[in-house]
């Protein structure tokens, strides 16, 4: 045997349960047979080579993993360092601040698709980052997930609750608080997904009134009378009137109605027009969106010849002549279309020209007059949905209320003149027998 074999033989000390090697820069090094099978040499938690300044520091080791065998504690030195790393990030995880998260979850919603498969439209992700930014961030910044309860929301909600209404200051509603809850419940949501907090938090959104209401809700709560549209047209600056018949007689939504340009109006040779819905104009963004509501908002109309002249009239007067001209624009032949915003301040003024009109009658609810009244003439639900642009027969299903208002209206009057009939002929009947007794 060499003299270099000889010396590292030497250097190996059997134990009763592993060995133990005395390496050529004095230190110790352990080393043992685990239950999978394999020979191991020691190792720190995170998995790099580990060594010992006596043997009886290396002894001490061994004798410990050997207990941790023994009680089925062990694991291969990769797993178990794994296993750390893992606790570690999701410790670091629990322990992020709002402000990061928050950012970190708007790049993932902009990258992500939906669940039908969508991206997101960079409007909608832009209104989120200024809930996150404007609201949220200031209140939060870089307060742990975790130590958002349901008392620090509470808080917040006050705050939001005491920033008066941008549009009417007079109301109860803000339009802030709902639209900045629903964000961060959107945010702590996801926390809980990703198993930062084990749930969220409650979060109570204010009421809202829904736009559309369901098929149980009373029609004529939010119908207007062709007197009222009337006076709503006559009652708004003849730049923009031609809203007010857009959305009552064509059922257009606002978004569609501002997003209209002058090419959309085909005119036909014997002076009817279509109107093609194909864009609509994005409340956070201020430009064109060819994203419409559903794919079935992409529609063609025809214009009802009630308003064919006022048509005629809006284009010859207040449109610019190119075909991309926008059919509401901001100015008088302007080539800017009017805002959202913008809107809404003419929308109230002329609103509140018309007292007959229930309150805070909103301008979506034209568009519920003009579908009743189309409802109301005999049209069927695919028709409706077609009028309307909808997608979903249950949100339609509530103008089926109309067609039975019309329905039980011929039905009465059919009881009417069926009873009025019978009357008549049982006093037929009962004069004929009078007939016959005086004969007798």
């Amino acid at each position: 045997m060499s003299t270099t074999k000889a010396t590292e033989s030497a250097a190996v000390r059997r134990e009763a349960w592993g060995s133990l090697r005395k390496l050529p820069s004095g230190r110790w090094q352990a080393r043992y047979p685990a239950p999978d099978g394999e020979t191991y040499t020691a190792r720190t938690e995170d998995d790099k080579p580990l060594t010992f300044l006596t043997k009886t520091d290396a002894r001490t080791w061994l004798a410990a993993v050997h207990t941790k065998i023994a009680r089925g504690e062990w694991e291969p030195p990769s797993a178990l360092a794994a296993r750390r790393r893992a606790e570690a990030a999701a410790e670091r995880a629990r322990s992020i601040g709002f402000s990061e998260y928050a950012h970190g979850w708007i790049s993932r919603i902009r990258m992500e698709p939906k669940k039908n498969g969508k991206h997101r439209a960079v409007g909608t992700v832009r209104s989120y980052r200024s809930k996150v930014d404007g609201y949220l961030v200031p209140e939060f910044g870089d307060l742990p997930i975790r130590e958002i309860d349901a008392e620090r929301i509470r808080i917040l909600t006050m705050r939001l609750d005491s920033i008066p209404s941008p549009l009417n200051p007079r109301s109860k509603f803000n339009g802030i608080t709902r639209p900045v809850l629903t964000v961060l419940l959107m945010i702590l949501r996801q926390a809980a997904r990703d198993g930062i907090i084990s749930a969220a938090p409650t979060v109570s959104l204010p009421r809202q009134e829904p736009v559309i209401k369901d098929a149980d809700a009373e029609t004529g709560e939010d119908v207007a009378t062709p007197d009222q549209v009337e006076a709503l047209y006559k009652a708004t600056p003849r730049q923009w009137a031609i809203m007010v018949l857009l959305a009552a007689w064509c059922q257009l939504r606002r978004a569609e109605c501002l997003g209209l340009q002058r090419r959309d109006i085909e005119w036909l040779d014997d002076g009817s027009a279509i109107l093609h819905v194909r864009r609509q104009l994005s409340a956070n963004t201020g430009d064109y969106s060819s994203e419409l509501k559903s794919e079935a908002g992409k529609r063609s109309l025809t214009v009802p010849r009630l308003m064919i002249d006022h048509l005629g009239a809006h284009l010859r007067d207040h449109v610019a002549p190119e075909a991309k001209a926008p059919l509401i624009p901001t100015n008088i032949r302007g080539s800017v279309p009017l805002s959202n915003t913008r809107w809404g301040y003419i929308w109230m003024d002329s609103r509140e020209a018309v007292p007959s009109l229930p309150p805070r009658f909103r301008f979506h609810a034209l568009r519920h007059t003009g579908l009743t009244i189309f409802a109301q003439e005999g049209a069927t639900l695919a028709e409706l949905m077609r009028r309307g642009g909808h997608s979903d027969i249950r949100v339609v299903l509530r103008y089926q209320h109309a067609t039975m208002a019309r329905d039980r209206e011929l039905a009465d009057r059919m009881s009417d003149r069926i009873e009025s009939r019978l009357r008549a002929g049982e006093m037929r009947t009962h004069e004929s027998a009078m007939d016959s007794d005086g004969h007798l």
